[in-house]
């Protein structure tokens, strides 16, 4: 899964910095609507009488003071308590207002409560008299004035009067009538309490307080001189309405005037849809009805009678400028300090109206997400216990789309786990009706060739390369470069990674292919696309395929039967633009192929021949790994070729001739063994008659290729050049020089023509073309021989030249990675490892050393002057039986399957908390290290700690007669502690597993070393390479947003097991001091496991976290 982060993105100048403040969650307990403040001799019993009867009557409550006596030196606390929980004050300046230095105490307090709205009526005076305290209300201040004698109070009190005077408000006219007047204000109040009733949102509004915070900040609402436009983006869903009601009800009382336009997109679709919501927006802040009847007109009314008012405006679910133009315009149109909030699925929408802000609101992290489902499942805030394991699969499958997780919560509440497996199991075959109706919004708005570009990416092209799809698109003529922009503005889609690969989440992919299913509920051969293996199966073995179908992919099931493929079955399929088969056999070959392909994709091809009438024309990617094809016939003839891939087909004898593929990118035909005795075209590569300045990759590994002949150079952009296993291969000619691009070059395997050769010549041309290499900017190099030392004996001072500090011409100096694995296989006819090690040492660049060499039995060490050095990999071949200490840089240390180690003292450091003196060091590989592992775990070596953060939690280990023997002395001591339990069962992984620990806090940082973290893993019935491909930790805190990814050590023993030998064990050990969260006090800390797994293995697990206390001792334990 994907992260819950956001992303604020400045878009124009006029953008403010952010607040410092931050925003409350809390809601204000309103206990009255109307607090009436009033002189009592001047209208109570006339005026206020009545205004209380009608705001009674409409059902608002009101709070007035009936005691008529004379009140103390003070307003009382329970008037002070009222006014405070009252939403509006009216205050009712009358003649002698000014002579009540209660009415006065009630007014500062009125204006003090900056969430009570004051509402000024003037009545029978001029607001003018108020503000300087002038005519008859002012001579009643002056009377106050004279007998209270107070100068300090009186200066408050005036100060208080021009602040009331200069708000808007109701002023009774000598002409008016009071009841006419009543009704005015009433219908005022009854609009501001409708407008004060905060909006619904969501029931359960998880994860939705940092990002309102996070908005909140960059709202800058203490900066009244700006008028700022925020735009809020995100997939359908994904809470963007949630988020901007919360906000709205935080913060419209704030404003002069307020609006949440709610359902923009589709009131404007209806018949005067932009007048209604132009009349709604005005009514919602002036309060009157002005009933517009034409847009344009309604957008001059906007302008004129809002352009003075600062007001806090909300258009929710935009989709086209014209609704923006309508309703905002311009930041002419409002108040200064006033603030615009829209929200959108389509991101260009709100460059083009230049808003000052984009905020995208990301999807829930998995803590958020399950937190989320589980109160609507079970309104607990976690699972039930044994609903846990089926509730992560429901959010897995939601990935954070907080619409999925209610709609899905709701309707699996209250039913069997049988229940939810079978609708887990509908699910994924058809979407859930409610959230596919909210998600097909986007997809309807786009223009034909744009949805099926969408509908492609989510049958065929997920996670492919943005390259190779923009090719395919342009061939089919959907205009993918604007087409895929769409799909990226709407949050359809996404570019991801350094190497730009097209993503979708999964529910709008299930959406895609729901939308082509409806197409032909009932008849799949009916439909555009094929993906469910039934269909494809039944549509395929019944030669039932029609000319609709346009695209098929087939990933059967392990353990399938062959599909009888008629030879007929693609005939009537004569629109197909591609066809991907992953994993299914078929009894035959095709007789015919569509001319439209434009990805043939298809593992286990079963003939040696494509169909006669293909030609290729139109492919793009070819791709034919494991098949029977001998070659692709002269008919074939694909000018449009980007990517052709042969991998494993062993009967492949010719392919076509490379100077015609102008436009191939990458070409590969490793461990074709057949061209070894057949294909003098690859045997003597071609000559390249032209420049190619596609082709970046060739893949020749495995192959009987000789010699690569001059015209190599006119692989004018070729990066990466693979010649592993060419042991046939005679030389690298010169021209090798001059590819330019060159970025990786892999020469390995047994190749004794090519040793022979740089024997011969001394080296030859291969430190040239290392140095030409690295001057270009080289990253990376593999260098294998099983045979070198048979053959050739180096000088010293050539292999110096491959390392040497010289800086190129654009930056690099050297090396970065160096693989000689499988070089050295004698002690004498290879160059002395003390010298490779010198040689090294003056290396400026070099990050990563790969040695596999049985005869180092130590490391000399100067190995920690490679200061550039980050990786060192010394796995399954070395003799060493001590590691000495490492370079300061160094991050990961592999040495897998060295038997003889004994001695590693950066681990026992670790175990024994005293931690690295490497702080960058994040991984350490010790799978199949025998010795190490039992100077680990017996008591050789005590770690009372390390036993104690076991055996102090509920541990559950595999039984005694089924552990690796060195686990022996740690089972039994678990056994004595009375604290081991027998496995149930075991599970089948999903691929990726995730483990959660709570730990109850709080923790004051000072007090503890840090926190340790296990995971115990116990193999069985482990298929073929079965393995644990991937295990880490990180550790979150209640009170911050950082995320802890350990930065301690990780201790691997992974296990890869195979058939004949289907049990095994991994054990994961982490440690992190939680510095990196820079607070005094963690609380509630969590610690989440995630394990990825290949292939087919049943594993039982136990997982364990303990914080250590600096103040923590214990004995260690002796074994009986």
């Amino acid at each position: 899964m994907t992260s819950s982060s956001m992303a604020f993105q400045s878009e124009a100048s006029s953008s403010s910095s952010s607040s410092s403040s931050s925003l409350s969650s809390s809601t204000h307990l309103w206990n009255h609507d109307v607090f009436l403040s009033f002189r009592g001799e001047d209208v109570r019993y006339g005026f206020i009488s009545h205004l209380h009867q009608g705001l009674n009557q409409r059902g608002i409550k009101t709070y007035i003071d009936s005691i008529n006596l004379e009140r103390g030196e003070e307003i009382s606390p329970v008037l002070c308590k009222a006014i405070e929980e009252s939403i509006i004050s009216i205050i009712v300046l009358s003649k002698n207002y000014a002579e009540s230095r209660w009415c006065l105490d009630e007014l500062l307090k009125i204006l003090d409560c900056k969430e009570t709205i004051a509402l000024p009526i003037f009545y029978h005076v001029d607001p003018s008299e108020v503000r300087h305290q002038k005519g008859i209300f002012g001579e009643s201040f002056d009377k106050l004035g004279d007998k209270l004698k107070d100068n300090a109070k009186m200066l408050k009190w005036k100060v208080a009067l021009k602040r009331v005077a200069d708000l808007s408000g109701f002023t009774l006219a000598k002409c008016r009538k009071e009841s006419e007047f009543i009704l005015e204000i009433i219908q005022w109040v009854d609009l501001k309490m409708v407008n004060q009733t905060p909006l619904s949102v969501a029931k359960y509004p998880i994860g939705i307080e940092s990002r309102i915070q996070d908005i909140y900040q960059h709202l800058s609402i203490g900066n009244k001189d700006i008028i700022s436009i925020v735009g809020i983006f995100g997939t359908g869903g994904i809470g963007k309405t949630t988020i901007s009601k919360d906000i709205y009800n935080r913060i419209s009382s704030q404003f002069e005037g307020s609006c949440f336009l709610e359902e923009v997109r589709e009131t404007s679709k209806q018949l005067g849809g932009l007048m209604k919501l132009q009349n709604t927006l005005l009514y919602d802040i002036l309060g009157t009805s002005l009933d517009v009847h034409d847009k344009n007109r309604g957008i001059n009314v906007i302008r004129d009678r809002l352009h003075s008012k600062r007001i806090l405006l909300i258009l929710d679910d935009v989709d086209e400028l014209v609704q923006l133009e309508n309703l905002v315009g311009d930041r002419d149109w409002f108040g200064s300090g006033s603030r615009i909030i829209i929200t959108t699925r389509d991101q260009h929408l709100l460059e083009v109206f230049e808003v000052d802000l984009k905020y995208e609101v990301m999807i829930l992290d998995d803590n958020e997400a399950l937190q989320l489902f589980s109160l609507h499942a079970f309104k607990e805030k976690e699972p039930l216990k044994d609903f846990m394991d089926i509730s992560k699969q429901v959010t897995k499958y939601a990935q954070g789309l907080p619409l999925a997780l209610t709609v899905l919560g709701s309707d699996l509440k209250s039913q069997s786990i049988k229940h939810w497996k079978s609708a887990m199991d509908k699910y994924k075959n058809i979407p859930h009706s409610d959230i596919q109706k909210v998600l097909l919004v986007s997809y309807a708005g786009l223009h034909d060739a744009d949805k099926e570009i969408f509908l492609d990416i989510a049958f065929f092209f997920k996670g492919e390369s943005l390259e190779n799809v923009t090719k395919i698109f342009d061939s089919c003529g959907f205009y993918p470069n604007h087409g895929i922009e769409r799909l990226k503005d709407k949050c359809l889609i996404t570019i991801e990674g350094q190497n730009k690969r097209v993503g979708m989440h999964d529910l709008l992919q299930a959406m895609g292919r729901e939308i082509v299913r409806q197409e032909s509920p009932k008849k799949p051969s009916k439909r555009s696309r094929l993906w469910n293996h039934e269909d494809i199966h039944k549509v395929l073995q019944d030669s039932t395929g029609l000319n609709k179908i346009e695209g098929i992919l087939l990933h059967l099931p392990e353990g399938d039967e062959v599909i009888s493929l008629h030879s007929e079955a693609f005939r009537n399929m004569k629109s197909l633009r591609v066809f991907i088969n992953r994993t299914a056999h078929f009894s035959c070959a095709p007789n015919y192929l569509s001319n439209k392909l434009r990805v043939l994709d298809w593992n286990n091809y079963p003939s040696p021949y494509l169909p006669p009438n293909f030609q290729g024309k139109n492919l793009i990617i070819l791709r034919m790994q494991h098949s029977l094809i001998k070659e692709l016939g002269n008919r074939f003839k694909p000018k449009n070729l980007t990517i052709m891939k042969f991998e494993n087909c062993e009967f492949l004898e010719k392919i076509p001739d490379l100077s015609s593929l102008l436009n191939l990118k990458e070409l590969a035909v490793q461990f074709c063994t057949r061209l070894v005795e057949d294909c003098t075209s690859i045997r003597y590569l071609p000559e390249i008659d032209c420049k190619m300045e596609s082709l970046i990759q060739l893949n020749l590994r495995d192959t009987a290729i000789e010699e690569l002949p001059l015209s190599i150079g006119n692989l004018i952009r070729l990066e990466s050049l693979y010649l592993r296993g060419c042991k046939n291969l005679m030389h690298l000619p010169i021209a090798c020089i001059r590819l330019q691009h060159l970025r990786w070059l892999e020469i390995g395997g047994n190749f004794p023509n090519l040793v022979k050769k740089m024997r011969d010549d001394g080296l030859g041309n291969f430190p040239n073309l290392v140095k030409s290499m690295r001057d270009d900017g080289l990253s990376l190099m593999a260098f294998e021989s099983t045979k070198m030392e048979a053959e050739m004996s180096l000088r010293e001072e050539r292999l110096h030249e491959l390392a040497s500090p010289t800086t190129s011409s654009n930056g690099s100096t050297g090396l970065q990675l160096l693989n000689l694995q499988n070089c050295f296989q004698s002690e004498t006819n290879f160059f002395p490892i003390s010298s490779l090690f010198t040689m090294l040492n003056s290396s400026s660049s070099l990050r990563h050393l790969h040695l596999s060499y049985p005869h180092i039995v130590c490391l000399l060490t100067s190995i920690k002057d490679i200061m550039s050095l980050e990786s060192l990999s010394l796995c399954y071949y070395c003799k060493l039986e001590e590691i000495p200490e490492l370079p300061p840089n160094i991050r990961e240390i592999d040495v897998r399957g060295c038997e003889t180690l004994e001695i590693f003292r950066e681990v026992l450091k670790i175990l024994e908390l005293n931690g690295s003196h490497i702080r960058s060091l994040r991984r350490i590989h010790l799978n199949s290290c025998y010795k190490m592992h039992e100077n680990i775990w017996n008591d050789k070596v005590q770690n009372p700690l390390l036993w104690k953060g076991l055996y102090e939690y509920d541990a559950t280990l595999f039984p005694e007669n089924q552990s690796p023997k060195w686990l022996t002395f740690f089972h039994n001591f678990l056994k004595d502690n009375g604290i081991v339990k027998e496995p149930d069962n075991y599970v089948r992984p999903r691929g990726e597993e995730e483990w959660v620990i709570d730990i109850e806090g709080p923790h004051n940082l000072e007090e503890i070393n840090g926190i340790l973290l296990y995971i115990i893993i116990y193999f069985k019935d482990a298929s073929v390479d079965g393995t644990i491909d991937h295990t880490n930790a990180k550790i979150t805190n209640k009170r911050s947003d950082h995320v802890c990814l350990i930065e301690g050590v990780q201790l691997v023993n992974k296990g890869s097991y195979r058939r004949g030998n289907s049990t095994g064990y991994a054990i994961w050990v982490g440690y992190s001091n939680l510095q990196s969260f820079k607070l005094p006090v963690l609380e509630n800390l969590r610690v989440q496991f995630d394990l990825r797994c290949k292939g087919m293995v049943r594993f039982y697990k136990s997982c364990r976290a303990k914080v250590v206390y600096k103040n923590e001792t214990l004995e260690p334990y002796h074994p009986h």
